[in-house]
């Protein structure tokens, strides 16, 4: 019996595609929002064995229940009897709702070709998987990056998994490969790893919390030894990353609670910031890499990321943005007829506006749910041909009705003109756009996909500008006060333990190898201003500029 590497089954995969007339962009997309972007992942196969041999498939229905750390609401009714969903892989992505049914021969023919062989199914067994899904934010869209990373060394295997970035890998990967390191990709994930392999430290574990206390970033890292899987995350927990367990009394790590309840597990515990957690056959335990913590989670998890039914950190996700929006409605209400929500993640907001300001919650909108995330296509026609593609007005609803719009955010305004024009051409007499967030005007270090000014329409506009901008009567966003009491956390943190630094500048770590194209990018108020927020105003500890930026 031939023995496929996993770089074989990947390849295989890939190019069944390519074959067909599918274009390799990489990592455009890397969320199961239906675009062409493809993933691999072995774990939960083994349910789709009798229809890979052969027999015949139930069209609409859900062939493998497992759908981990999906961080997207543009899926929810995936698996339901309106949709041909094919199957789900752990942790990845849907076949479902991109193969429709005219696909459905080829995608079997697909299954049949990659993994046609009992043998070959056979042999993806383990009591052990990594699923993983990340936006490409470090390094190029090639399968070199696909992860989980395979390392194979003389005293046992390892796979790496990452989701966050990473501040100081340049200069990182710059100290190793002049030390003779050797590397397989350009993520910064593989650094980690570098790391552990040349300490001197006596064990893993010591070795591994070195690593860590090298590595600065944001980043939930999960680690897959011979016995044991290690989650680990960083002092600011940037990425949420909790514990589950199965009934079974295996356990799981998740990045989001919500793909704890799909799989039937019970939430233990949320991982905290500088903690290592590790699960073997004894069961798990908690351990320390370092004191010198502080919370400073992602903000953009509960105004966007996260889907509406996850948990992080106590706080429901669905009910934070329901207090945005009634937040919003009391500080900028508007005399209209309706409310409407950008779907999907601004349906919660949107609920909360209505309530507050008591006004009918309408559907004005309809999302193609087939469509990708605008926000993170690589080009400007790009998004602008998915907006068109993703939003449609229901005339119906809206004709000659004063509209007030909930978002979640601008970030390039491109989907807020559309969204605007769309209104307009369906009938709305008044359209008044509400944002449940503060205008995103500086760039995320830690793991979102915004690493410039320059992409950002509230770094160059006044709030009036872009009103003007995207045609709309009024525009208000959510103030910032407004937000960090909205999510209520509430840790003894600044911020209530948010990192709120796309909205204000106040970044809670140095920015290490971003510091100066950052700085550069900034306009000469900013460039004013930063660097005494940063020395003297900040709420933070550790995270001055070293680079003093020159006025213009």
């Amino acid at each position: 019996m031939r023995q496929f590497t996993s770089d074989e089954l990947r390849k295989a995969w890939k190019q069944f595609y390519i074959d067909r007339g599918h274009v390799d962009v990489g990592a455009v997309s890397l969320v199961s929002d239906g675009s062409t972007g493809v993933m691999f992942n072995v774990a939960g196969m083994q349910p789709l064995m009798p229809y890979l041999l052969g027999q015949k498939h139930p069209l609409g229905t859900r062939l493998c229940n497992v759908q981990g750390c999906v961080r997207t609401n543009d899926i929810d009714s995936v698996g339901d009897k309106s949709h041909v969903t094919f199957f789900e892989m752990l942790g990845s992505w849907s076949l479902g709702d991109y193969f429709k049914k005219e696909r459905c021969q080829w995608s079997f023919e697909l299954l049949t070709q990659v993994f046609g062989d009992e043998r070959e199914i056979g042999r993806l067994t383990g009591d052990k998987a990594i699923g993983h899904v990340r936006y490409a934010t470090a390094g190029s869209g090639t399968t070199d990056n696909i992860q989980p990373f395979i390392f194979r060394f003389h005293d046992g295997d390892v796979a790496l998994g990452h989701n966050g970035n990473l501040t100081n890998c340049v200069s990182l990967r710059r100290k190793l490969e002049d030390e003779g390191a050797i590397f397989h990709s350009n993520s910064d994930t593989e650094v980690l790893m570098h790391l552990i392999r040349r300490s001197s430290k006596p064990t893993f574990m010591d070795k591994l919390k070195e690593a860590l206390n090298t590595v600065h970033g944001g980043f939930a890292y999960l680690i897959m030894t011979e016995d044991a899987m290690i989650g680990a995350l960083d002092p600011n927990g940037f990425r949420p990353l909790s514990l589950g367990k199965m009934k079974n009394g295996a356990y799981v790590l998740a990045s989001e609670t919500c793909a704890l309840d799909v799989v039937g597990a019970e939430l233990v515990r949320n991982i905290r910031p500088g903690e290592i957690i590790v699960v073997n056959d004894h069961g798990y335990k908690i351990v320390q890499y370092t004191n010198k913590t502080q919370l400073a989670i992602c903000s953009m998890e509960y105004i966007y990321f996260a889907r509406p039914d996850s948990n992080i950190y106590g706080v429901n996700v669905h009910s934070a943005r329901k207090r945005m929006g009634a937040r919003l409605a009391e500080e900028s209400p508007v005399d209209a007829d309706m409310v409407i929500g950008v779907p999907n993640s601004s349906l919660s907001a949107a609920s909360g506006y209505a309530e507050a300001a008591h006004l009918p919650n309408e559907m004005g909108l309809i999302k193609n749910q087939y469509v990708a995330r605008t926000f993170i296509q690589p080009t400007q026609e790009l998004r602008e041909q998915g907006v068109r593609m993703k939003l449609s007005a229901v005339r119906g609803v809206v004709r000659g009705k004063r509209v007030i719009v909930i978002d979640d955010s601008i970030v390039r305004g491109t989907t807020s003109k559309r969204i605007v024009q769309l209104l307009k051409e369906a009938g709305a007499a008044e359209v008044h756009m509400r944002i449940s967030s503060p205008p995103l005007k500086y760039p995320c270090f830690y793991g979102i996909d915004i690493s410039t000014t320059k992409e950002l329409i509230a770094a160059k506009k006044s709030v009036e500008e872009i009103r003007d901008f995207i045609g709309a009567d009024s525009l208000a966003f959510l103030s910032l006060d407004g937000l960090v009491e909205s999510i209520g956390l509430n840790a003894q943190a600044p911020y209530g333990g948010l990192c709120v630094a796309y909205f204000n500048g106040d970044y809670p770590t140095a920015l290490d190898d971003y510091e100066t194209d950052f700085l550069k990018s900034l306009t000469p108020e900013d460039r004013v201003r930063l660097p005494e927020f940063a020395l003297y105003k900040s709420k933070y500890e550790g995270n001055e500029y070293t680079t003093a930026p020159t006025q213009q």
